[in-house]
């Protein structure tokens, strides 16, 4: 059985299981709840397990692989440019809707005791007080850690993300042997980590079900409201980047009517909602993009697995605005500086990690750990993860076509499109 219907049926139990604790506590004697606690807990502390080893190896086999010469140089540089451009409007769209609908607020009051997130306001205060800083020069140093070693023991993740992409960029330019060497030892790593991530995933029913259920022992039904405004922030989010941002950019940077160009990605797009996987669809992905919207197969077979690869728009966006909704829900008011944190640590994220199972859980994850927030709530969302990732993997096809015919277009080609 797929493992998102593994994880929609353990949540549908935990729901069950969660309304008849009281019963079940009465009938066995048992504190269900703290059974519940502590299956939940285990999950949440092998996902803690695998951050650091994951980040570091995945974004130095991702960049390490990157070609150097320069026939694809200046294409190079105009693509990663796009995609980071994209990532980061869509993060920002993300940041003003959930700072605007609030949907960690449930009439103006944290929803942390709806939710039933144990840590208090005061102690997260304080860990995320430690964990960040207001100064936007605080953040820009702690992407230079003074030790690796220390960054990751800590969970400084900016430093150890820099590093990384330092790392991998300059083994790209390494020759002979030693390249050779260095590469293939870093992609074992990530092979390995791959394999112990999917691992951790084959149970994530069992830590749904076990959070899900020790919040609606705690908190009844309630709990499913925050979580519906949080569904229906990040839907509108996803839409006005599709809808919106991304027609603009065709228009204005390739003379492209962003009707057509929808209606000639149709089959990627519907394939990419179907499958919740950018990777599974590129093959459609380029057929489209080669025969429908005319784009030659020198800049689509370079632009378009490059973009399968880190150019992931929509998982960005929603992981921006799942860190803010954990923090409204705690009623932690950001400053600027820790915004800022929130969208830098998003965009490398959605970059990093997005080749691997899960990877906007795994971004997540990330990101709470150096804002020094807890991780508790994120079982909470995997109860609407299954649809939202369907609709953020069409947007992330959308903003690889896209990118595809600007690129093209940018160097002198003509599309059908046009």
């Amino acid at each position: 059985m797929k493992l998102h219907w593994q994880i929609l049926i353990a949540l549908a139990l935990a729901v069950l299981a969660g309304l008849f604790t009281p019963q079940l506590i009465a009938l066995s004697g048992i504190d269900v709840t703290a059974v519940y606690q502590f299956f939940g807990s285990l999950f949440l502390n092998a996902l803690k397990m695998i951050i650091v080893p994951l980040i570091i190896s995945s974004i130095i086999v991702g960049v390490g692989s990157i070609k150097q010469d320069g026939s694809f140089a200046r294409m190079g540089g105009k693509t990663f440019f796009y995609y980071v451009c994209t990532s980061a409007i869509a993060i920002v769209i993300g940041l003003v809707m959930v700072t605007i609908f609030q949907p960690g607020l449930i009439n103006g009051v944290p929803a942390r005791e709806i939710l039933g997130l144990h840590a208090s306001t005061a102690d997260v205060t304080a860990q995320v007080g430690q964990a960040s800083s207001a100064s936007i020069t605080d953040i820009f140093l702690r992407m230079i850690p003074t030790n690796v070693v220390h960054a990751a023991a800590h969970g400084q993740m900016l430093g150890l993300i820099f590093f990384s992409l330092l790392f991998g960029f300059f083994l790209a330019q390494l020759q002979g042997a030693s390249k050779s060497t260095m590469k293939d030892f870093f992609e074992a790593v990530f092979e390995i980590m791959m394999r112990i991530t999917d691992l951790i995933m084959r149970f994530a029913p069992i830590g749904v079900f076990a959070l899900v259920a020790k919040v609606v022992a705690v908190s009844g039904l309630d709990v499913f409201i925050p979580l519906a405004k949080f569904f229906f922030v990040v839907l509108g989010a996803l839409l006005i980047h599709m809808f919106v941002v991304m027609p603009l950019l065709l228009k204005i940077f390739a003379r492209v009517h962003a009707a057509r160009h929808i209606r000639a990605m149709s089959p990627a797009m519907l394939t990419a909602f179907s499958t919740s996987s950018s990777s599974a669809t590129l093959p459609l992905t380029l057929e489209c993009i080669q025969e429908r919207a005319g784009v030659s197969n020198r800049t689509s077979s370079f632009v378009l697995p490059l973009g399968a690869t880190i150019n992931m728009d929509g998982t960005a966006l929603y992981e921006c605005v799942a860190a803010l909704f954990i923090a409204q829900a705690y009623g932690l008011a950001l400053g600027f500086g820790e915004q800022f944190t929130v969208v830098v640590l998003a965009l490398m994220t959605s970059i990093g990690v997005a080749g691997v199972p899960a990877a906007s859980l795994v971004a997540i994850t990330i990101i709470l750990a150096a804002m020094g927030l807890p991780l508790e709530g994120i079982g909470l969302i995997l109860a609407v993860d299954r649809l939202l990732d369907m609709c953020r993997t069409a947007v992330n096809v959308f903003s690889d076509s896209c990118g595809a015919v600007i690129i093209a277009r940018s160097e002198g080609e003509q599309t059908k499109l046009t």
